[in-house]
């Protein structure tokens, strides 16, 4: 019965595993086909490592001749080089950084499709065995199907994850490499910081007869090539600069091209007149170049002294040949002076070192190149070159060529040698920026005939104060430029660069307002652009002046202008204080201790503000409309939103507040029309004929242009006496302007008309 019993007991449960596998089965097959396709999907895509790989290359090559030089125990890495390197270095481990987060990810997630793959093999459900019941023998061929594919799939994983586990250990070897190159880098920089101030070697009269290495075609050839690296790696990582320098060359050139094709029409070529341009021409092909070197360290500040010294080459070349047709034979001489001095300085502190010989070389460069450098800077006075520029340029470069000869002497021959340099570059770079300053003088003065003539921009300016304010403006930044070369070349730029930023950008502390100085900076250049925009939109939208010539037309203007003078002014200052920074509860504490000083102080102020807004959407007068108010006439001239300006008949500017415009009484009489009723008094004998009078009356204002000919004119009896009758003439006139002129033509020739009928005023 026991037996029978257990039977019986057995097969219920034997029933719900057979029932329960193939459930269980099917979700593990479709959970392992779903986790088979997700890996090759990823698999498929790939790893994204090739750019890696050639990033590798280019970073390999990049610190190579870093590598090469630091291998080098005794050899002397000048500062420049030093700080080269560094920017190198710096940007190989922000590189390597990145390359290294990113593969370690993709190791990780390689490395958990691997364990999937190991999981999903492993699980005996998805294996067939003679002890497995009927129904699970039916999923043979797709538990088959599954196993191969995992087989590839754990392939093409294992093989993945071998390869990016290969590259991230060079990559972190790399980094280490990196890292220990950059400790040198810095040890260097660290210790040529203390022996720029000592002695590096021998006094001059101490100093070896030969150098380590005598051999100049190795020494030049080592330089340049550890040059060149550099050059390459900054051309790569900084293109995008060169991009913008190009664009704002082709813009210069497309500029001054359309100009001369404009000027060079027949109906603009007779009222130009002769055309005197010293370094422009139809094609400015030399012009474009010369103002694309002198710009590029404006584009290029981070840029490397190799950098500055080739594209100061290439601009004395351009200029060689524009001075070729300009300047005389004995100018020429000390042009070429200079240019052969600048070669000789450049190459030869390349390759001087310790050698007494070498040391005395550089000095003799030193003696002439001041001497050349005075002659020349003389020749440029008399061309016309302004003293405030050349004299501080000559005397840093006798200073440098001095200083470099001191410390030549004194043993400190890495600053001798970089003092040299730099006073040679400052010397030419000045006579650059001169000529950059002409072209672009010359290409403002044609830009100036072209639209004075064709009735555009300058035709409504100050021409006078526009070349002023231009030549101030190109001034400024050739002092910029000429600046920012001088302390590439003193390898201070990213020095005084980072000291400029930390000042801006450290948050300072006022009471309980938090500010930097970038802010109060950004915030006081936008209100002065903003306030200078809307003073002058009226030139940009072609508005021109305003004018009492009583032969001018009425010219109507309404109030837009004012309207965006004052769009201007509050984008501008919702944008000022965006840059700011400050916080909206601060500025409403600010916005209370406003409404206290208006309350104490500013009442007159906001009253006027207010009143230019609703002048404007009032409307009760334009400009050019003629006004009276109080004691003052004359012709609006301009609608502010403080004050408006009104030009009276004697041609003086009257300023008058928003408020008294808005509450005096104000006469306007151009609203509607620009028709006005004068009238002319005078006196006759009393036993003189009324109706003469007003035949010759009506002739004479018949034969006048200003007078409004549907209304003629009325003759009226003012008042009379025992011996005289006082007679006035209404008249209607087109223009108010007129008025003056109309009664002056008016009583000459009533006065003839009456002597000749003898009718005699009183």
């Amino acid at each position: 019965m026991i037996p029978q019993t257990s039977a019986a007991q057995n097969k219920p449960v034997n029933s719900d595993t057979v029932n329960t596998i193939p459930d269980t089965l099917l979700f593990k097959i479709q959970q392992a086909q779903a986790a088979i396709t997700d890996i090759n999907a990823a698999n498929k895509k790939g790893y994204r490592i090739d750019d890696i790989k050639s990033g590798l290359n280019e970073v390999k090559n990049s610190i190579s001749p870093v590598k090469t030089d630091l291998a080098i125990p005794k050899k002397v890495i000048d500062t420049k080089s030093l700080l080269s390197y560094n920017l190198i270095l710096k940007d190989a481990q922000s590189k390597l950084t990145d390359w290294q987060a990113r593969l370690t990810k993709l190791n990780n997630d390689l490395q958990q499709r691997a364990d999937k793959v190991v999981s999903l093999s492993n699980d005996s459900l998805l294996t067939v065995d003679n002890k497995d019941t009927t129904q699970k023998r039916l999923y043979t061929a797709q538990l088959a199907d599954i196993k191969l594919r995992l087989q590839g799939a754990g392939k093409v994983t294992s093989t993945g994850l071998d390869t990016v586990s290969t590259l991230l250990a060079y990559v972190s070897a790399l980094y280490l490499t990196v890292n220990d190159m950059q400790s040198a880098i810095d040890e260097r920089l660290h210790q040529s910081g203390r022996s720029a101030i000592g002695r590096e070697v021998p006094y001059l009269w101490s100093a070896p007869a030969k150098s380590q290495n005598n051999d100049l075609l190795k020494l030049i050839s080592s330089s340049f090539e550890g040059q060149n690296k550099i050059l390459g790696y900054f051309f790569d990582s900084s293109w995008d600069n060169r991009v913008l320098l190009l664009l704002t060359g082709i813009a210069f050139y497309l500029w001054v091209f359309r100009n001369f094709k404009k000027i060079l029409k027949p109906d603009l070529r007779e009222r130009v007149g002769e055309l005197r341009f010293k370094y422009i021409r139809h094609y400015p092909i030399l012009a474009t170049l010369i103002v694309i070197l002198n710009l590029a360290p404006l584009f290029e500040p981070d840029s490397p002294s190799l950098y500055i010294e080739l594209t100061q080459f290439l601009s004395l070349t351009a200029l060689t040949i524009l001075f070729w047709q300009h300047i005389d034979g004995k100018d020429i001489k000390y042009w070429f002076l200079i240019i052969g001095l600048y070669v000789v300085i450049v190459l030869s502190t390349s390759v001087v070192q310790e050698a007494v010989w070498m040391r005395l070389w550089l000095i003799a460069l030193n003696i002439v190149a001041v001497y050349g450098g005075i002659m020349f800077m003389r020749r440029l006075r008399n061309e016309g070159v302004a003293k405030k520029l050349t004299n501080p340029v000559l005397y840093i470069f006798v200073f440098l060529n001095l200083l470099a000869i001191i410390l030549n002497i004194l043993g400190r021959i890495s600053l001798a040698k970089v003092y040299s340099t730099t006073a040679i570059i400052g010397i030419s770079q000045v006579i650059s920026l001169a000529v950059f300053i002409q072209i672009l003088t010359d290409a403002l003065e044609l830009q100036i005939k072209v639209s004075a003539c064709s009735e555009g921009l300058f035709s409504r300016i100050n021409i006078n104060r526009s070349r002023t304010s231009f030549k101030k403006a190109l001034t400024v930044v050739a002092v910029v430029l000429w600046l920012l070369v001088f302390m590439i070349n003193l390898s201070i730029a990213g020095g005084i660069y980072a000291f400029i930023q930390q000042v801006l950008i450290k948050e300072r502390t006022f009471g309980s307002v938090k500010f930097t100085l970038s802010n109060v900076l950004f915030f006081a250049v936008i209100v002065y652009l903003a306030n200078m925009l809307q003073k002058h939109v009226d030139v940009l939208f072609g508005e021109g002046g305003i004018s009492n010539n009583i032969n001018d037309k009425i010219e109507h203007k309404g109030s837009k202008l004012a309207l965006l003078r004052l769009v201007i002014i509050i984008i501008g200052v919702l944008l000022a204080v965006t840059a700011s920074g400050i916080p909206l509860d601060k500025l409403t504490v600010v916005l209370g201790a406003l409404s206290v000083g208006i309350g104490l102080g500013m009442q007159n102020i906001v009253n006027n503000f207010v009143s230019g807004i609703i002048l404007i959407f009032e409307k009760p007068f334009r400009i050019g409309d003629y006004i009276e108010l109080a004691d003052k006439k004359g012709k609006v001239q301009d609608i502010g939103i403080r004050s408006s300006k009104m030009l009276t008949p004697q041609g003086s500017e009257v300023i008058i507040p928003n408020g008294d415009l808005l509450s005096g009484r104000l006469v306007n009489w151009t609203l509607s029309n620009d028709y006005l009723k004068t009238e002319i008094i005078f006196k006759v004998a009393i036993d003189t004929d009324i109706e003469a009078i007003r035949k010759i009356v009506e002739e004479e204002v018949g034969k006048e242009s200003d007078t409004v000919k549907n209304l003629p004119p009325e003759l009226l009896i003012n008042s009379f006496a025992a011996d005289n009758i006082e007679l006035k003439i209404l008249v209607w006139l087109t223009n108010i302007y007129a008025e003056a002129g109309f009664k002056s033509r008016l009583l000459q020739k009533l006065l003839g008309r009456f002597k000749n009928m003898a009718i005699k005023t009183m």
